[in-house]
């Protein structure tokens, strides 16, 4: 073969691939760029999913219907599923507008306020006179009973519209004075219910002399010693003006006499237990702790069903709830729901000393106990009070749950305990269509690092490119033994 020859075929291999790089080069601008044009345009995407996955909720579209207050959506850092979200409110509503901010130089107080730095991923809900964050943690949720992470994002960010937007909020009153936990315990808890557009208040009813009149709902956790008989009157008055009380119980393990308490608690015809519920069912129990009792919320009860998947609780040292017959809650004017009961292999113990985790012969079977109810007394035809009571107050507490030797649990973070406390909270609120936004299907994200992810990226943009030159180089080779 002549050197010639030999110089015009290496001259066409090197069309031959110089042409196919220019041609791959091509391809992949065009690619860049018509996916920069459609980021631009903010062209809604198309939702083929049955149930909806990617679309606003029709919750939230009746949530925010009437809304009149020009809101922004500012997003730093947040990925691009955020950012189709929100854009999804900005068609929604022309009140709302969204906008990325590309660094923090004009927006220093966020960092004073907030404490945010420049490597956070978080987006401001803001109005003229009121403002939220949501950070990007904020945005998803643990479905303990399939241990799948959950997207909530619309939840939180339909949530932070009508914190900032609401101009009259609820007045939520823990009582104080006689709690056998300290008010620390349910910093928690409170935050969750001012985030949750709720006002939160301690009251002293010794110093206030009543329970205020804006009080939508009265907070009793488990009390260590009897309150006084003016209390037992004031609280009385509150029911008997339609006052809605949440009330978070624990067993009275000391026997404490609790007479003026009791005499609320017959109001609504419902009693404390001294003993304690221990779980026998291997697959209600958390690490094979019997004292860790897991119970299904009743799904057609009035705080879930607005919802679509089950909500657990872990109640932590539960007693039991005793519910006065038909015949007696008829004669005061109460009727029942009842909210969680526990399960058939369930028993009940007194005798404290023993520390076995099995039944024992002393315990009794608490097969289908209550441990959550709701009760409604009907004061006349215009007025009715509800009590919502759950026979626990640990699992509403940031009370820290060691794990292992380095890790801790808040209780109120076990199963959907904070879930089902902020649902009771909005249905006694009146606002129902505050209870958690499910979607048909739970969401499992896919989260990688930056470092995984420039790793797929070069693959998904090398691997193509190395196929078509190796697959020319093999052609060009072929041809010259031919």
């Amino acid at each position: 073969m002549d050197n010639k020859f030999v110089q015009i075929i290496k001259n066409k291999w090197l069309r031959s691939v110089t042409l196919t790089l220019v041609l791959v080069a091509i391809i992949v601008c065009a690619y860049l760029a018509i996916n920069f044009a459609i980021e631009k345009a903010n062209i809604a995407d198309l939702d083929l999913t049955k149930e909806k996955l990617y679309s606003i909720s029709q919750e939230t579209k009746d949530k925010l219907r009437n809304l009149d207050t020009d809101i922004t959506i500012s997003l730093y850092n947040m990925y691009s599923s955020v950012e189709d979200i929100v854009n999804q409110y900005a068609r929604l509503n022309e009140h709302i507008k969204v906008e990325k901010v590309e660094n923090l130089l004009s927006k220093t107080q966020w960092k004073t306020e907030y404490g945010v730095t420049d490597t956070d991923e978080f987006l401001v809900i803001s109005t003229k006179d009121r403002e939220k964050m949501l950070q990007s943690y904020e945005l998803a949720t643990m479905d303990y009973s399939t241990y799948q992470q959950i997207d909530i994002t619309e939840e939180k960010v339909t949530n932070a519209i009508l914190d900032v937007t609401t101009k009259v909020k609820p007045k939520i009153c823990f009582l104080t004075g006689h709690n056998m936990y300290a008010d620390a315990y349910f910093q928690y808890l409170q935050n969750a219910f001012t985030e949750e557009a709720n006002e939160v208040e301690q009251l002293n009813l010794i110093t206030a002399g009543k329970v205020p009149d804006d009080c939508k709902i009265l907070v009793i956790t488990a009390l260590k010693e009897d309150i006084k008989e003016m209390e037992r009157d004031r609280i009385i008055d509150y029911i008997k003006k339609g006052g809605e009380i949440l009330l978070l119980l624990d067993p009275n393990l000391e026997n404490v006499k609790l007479t003026n308490f009791q005499k609320v608690l017959d109001e609504y015809g419902v009693s404390n237990s001294n003993g304690v519920i221990l779980e026998g069912d291997s697959n209600k129990m958390v690490s094979g702790a019997s004292n860790f009792v897991i119970a299904t919320i009743n799904n057609n009860s009035s705080i879930t069903k607005n919802m679509t998947m089950d909500l657990n609780v872990c109640f932590i040292n539960s007693g039991r709830l005793n519910i006065a017959s038909e015949e007696e809650l008829e004669k005061k004017n109460v009727t029942a729901e009842i909210l969680a009961t526990v399960s058939d292999k369930a028993f009940y113990r007194t005798d404290l000393q023993n520390t076995s985790q099995t039944k024992i012969s002393s315990d009794e079977s608490a097969s289908g106990d209550t441990i959550g109810a709701m009760l409604t007394k009907k004061i006349d035809e215009n007025t009715s009070s509800k009590l919502i009571v759950f026979a626990n107050t640990a699992f509403a507490t940031n009370l820290q749950i060691p794990i292992t030797q380095t890790y801790a649990y808040y209780a109120l973070d076990f199963s959907n305990n904070k879930d089902v406390i902020l649902n009771a909270v909005s249905y006694l609120t009146e606002r129902e269509d505050n209870i958690t936004i499910r979607k048909n299907i739970e969401a499992v994200n896919y989260e990688v690092t930056e470092a995984q992810n420039k790793i797929i990226l070069t693959v998904i943009f090398t691997i193509p490119v190395l196929i078509v030159v190796i697959g020319i180089v093999v052609w060009v080779l072929r041809r010259r033994k031919k």
